[in-house]
């Protein structure tokens, strides 16, 4: 069994925090549906597992789990870089998970886009190569490209493109949208249909394979332990596809809150987009989401067998009770209301 040093880049975030857990061999919620809590044997054993984040307070859930270590890291500042992956030894690894969904407009994507996805991913291939450490695990998006739709796939495709053109040890993720019992996808549509009497719904006949964390994360840490998955790119999706109103309509049933659909026409959609953009905080929908949901977001085929998943667990089964309020928590949940947060 492997026995790297892993640091993970975006390691508080939803992704991050179940692959943390996994990594220290506590089951979530698994993709075998364990119960949460549960020790499990992962193919990788890390020494140590640092977690970089902006703000240590928001990762201190994961200061719970065993071999875990949480640095405050300004990725901007490349000596702070070089340091934290310097400290992994030339066998470490890497993980890169930051992602932004909205950001500013302008072409071919505005500042935050370009900051996120491509400035700081070349900082993090830079700081490998003067570092020594060459495993590279990058997230991105299924559908990126440079040439897309929408800001966030075609910054998505360039910070790919830098990572495929590295000298590194690299393997890059790209799922569709990601689902579990904290994300904030379809615990958002119960949400808004437990407050809001109807449903404003642009691209309604967007369609979705929706992937579940645990799947995404027991892909990632596979492909940690083997080297048959460097220098490739994995889609990642779930069993079945559906289109966003079906996505809404399941959320609102599965919570007790089912609300009419209004199916929005394209140039209203865009006003409403425009208008949230500008309301405070992270808006639900913005100009640049109906952009990417002009591509259907689906796999060609299965998720590659190298990767060790088997059947990916389906929407329904995991999500069904969760929003219901019977099924368990998600153990990242249970963190952080223990002591900590």
């Amino acid at each position: 069994m492997q026995t790297s040093n892993v640091l993970v880049i975006g390691g508080a975030g939803f992704v991050g925090s179940h692959l943390v857990a996994r990594l220290a061999g506590v089951a979530t919620a698994s993709a075998t549906l364990l119960e949460p809590g549960t020790v499990v044997e992962p193919p990788l054993d890390p020494e140590r597992i640092v977690v970089a984040t902006r703000d240590a307070e928001h990762a201190q859930h994961l200061l719970l789990l065993p071999r875990v270590e949480v640095i405050e890291l300004d990725v901007r500042n490349d000596a702070a870089l070089d340091a934290a992956i310097g400290t992994l030894g030339t066998d470490g690894i890497v993980v890169n998970l930051i992602g932004i969904l909205h950001g500013e407009r302008a072409e071919p994507y505005g500042a935050a886009f370009a900051a996120a996805h491509v400035d700081l991913t070349r900082r993090i291939v830079e700081s490998c190569h003067r570092t020594g450490v060459r495993r590279l695990l990058h997230m991105s998006a299924l559908g990126a490209d440079s040439t897309g739709p929408s800001m966030y796939l075609r910054s998505k495709g360039d910070g790919e493109r830098v990572v495929r053109e590295s000298a590194l040890d690299w393997t890059i993720f790209r799922p569709s949208v990601i689902f579990g019992p904290d994300d904030h996808f379809l615990n958002l549509f119960a949400h808004m249909q437990q407050l809001a009497p109807v449903v404003p719904l642009a691209c309604a006949h967007a369609r979705f394979q929706p992937v579940y964390v645990q799947d995404v994360t027991q892909a990632m840490v596979n492909a940690m332990a083997t080297r048959d998955t460097i220098g490739r790119a994995y889609d990642l999706a779930g069993p079945q596809v559906y289109t966003l109103e079906e996505l809404v309509r399941f959320a609102g049933r599965a919570s007790g809150h089912p609300r009419p659909v209004l199916h929005l026409p394209d140039a209203l959609a865009r006003v409403q987009a425009a208008i949230l953009e500008h309301m405070p905080g992270a808006p639900v929908m913005s100009r640049d989401n109906l952009d990417s949901m002009r591509l259907d977001n689906v796999m060609r085929g299965p998720i590659a067998p190298e990767l060790g998943l088997g059947q990916p667990v389906g929407l329904e089964v995991v999500m069904t009770d969760v929003l219901a309020g019977r099924g368990h928590e998600s153990q990242m949940l249970g963190l952080r209301r223990s002591g900590y947060r």
